[in-house]
């Protein structure tokens, strides 16, 4: 656990300057998932200079979008106390939140350019999972989306005071590494995904909808494992709610897509 990576000394007009281990992992994270995409992309014949603002877009969509979702889920907290609005500006927020913006926005933009719809979907979704991946990694370092009190022999410990005052992660005490099972989840989900493309009978959408369905199986199971609060929807949290309901649609449209009669070429052309 080492929430910051970096402490500057005062600064004029600044202050003290620190660099956060979460941040730099987060926006590693992002061009690593977009240099993925981008190098996919030019193996399908897309036009560079389009995936390339579309993967912008989609960054920013993601920020946002993760951000706004843990605003409504932990709703509760932020009205008792409008002050506790300032740690969104630090805060990654819900992955599922930057997911659903980040699709919204990127079928609108795709459909308005001309680009190849599934097939441009296929093209960034082992990048999300790779992007994830690295992620996660900055939730460790940060010590927020810990696990419950556990005695496995893999449990993690966190001790960083500042941890403790920024996100709540309880201090000395044995936790499921949560961070690693999804981090772990992401790495074989994308394994999945490339060794898949090499299989069976392609079709445009498989990746892209093989992603959503094993990412929000995953994501399911591992919530059982979390000890942070998060919101509710009945009887299970926000993130196991949507995985209710991504996970029949995926296998929906996974159906629908391998029976249509046309499916788009692995290779696409560019667009004008």
């Amino acid at each position: 656990m080492y929430p910051k990576l970096l402490e500057l000394g005062s600064i004029p007009l600044v202050g003290q300057l620190t660099l956060y281990t979460y941040g730099v992992l987060l926006a590693a994270a992002y061009l690593l998932g977009l240099k993925f995409a981008m190098v996919r992309a030019k193996h399908r014949g897309l036009d560079a200079n389009r995936v390339l603002d579309l993967g912008i877009y989609i960054i920013i969509s993601a920020l946002v979008g993760a951000k706004l979702l843990l605003l409504v889920t932990d709703f509760g907290t932020f009205r008792a106390d409008p002050r506790e609005l300032l740690t969104l500006l630090r805060s990654g927020g819900v992955f599922y939140g930057g997911l659903i913006l980040a699709v919204t926005m990127a079928l609108l933009y795709i459909r308005r350019v001309g680009l190849p719809l599934w097939t441009t979907c296929d093209v960034f979704a082992p990048g999300i999972a790779l992007g994830h991946a690295v992620g996660r990694f900055g939730c460790l370092f940060a010590g927020c989306c810990y696990g419950k009190e556990t005695s496995v022999p893999w449990a993690i410990t966190f001790t960083d005071p500042f941890a403790a005052a920024n996100v709540g992660t309880p201090l000395n005490r044995p936790l499921h590494p949560t961070q690693l099972y999804e981090a772990g989840a992401e790495l074989l989900i994308l394994g999945v995904l490339l060794w898949t493309e090499r299989k069976g009978r392609p079709f445009a959408g498989r990746t892209f909808w093989l992603y959503m369905l094993l990412y929000a199986v995953s994501r399911f199971v591992i919530e059982f494992f979390r000890g942070d609060e998060r919101g509710m929807v009945f009887m299970f949290s926000t993130s196991q709610f949507i995985s209710l309901l991504l996970a029949p649609l995926a296998l929906v449209m996974l159906v629908y897509l391998s029976r249509a009669e046309a499916p788009e070429p692995r290779r696409a052309r560019k667009a004008a």
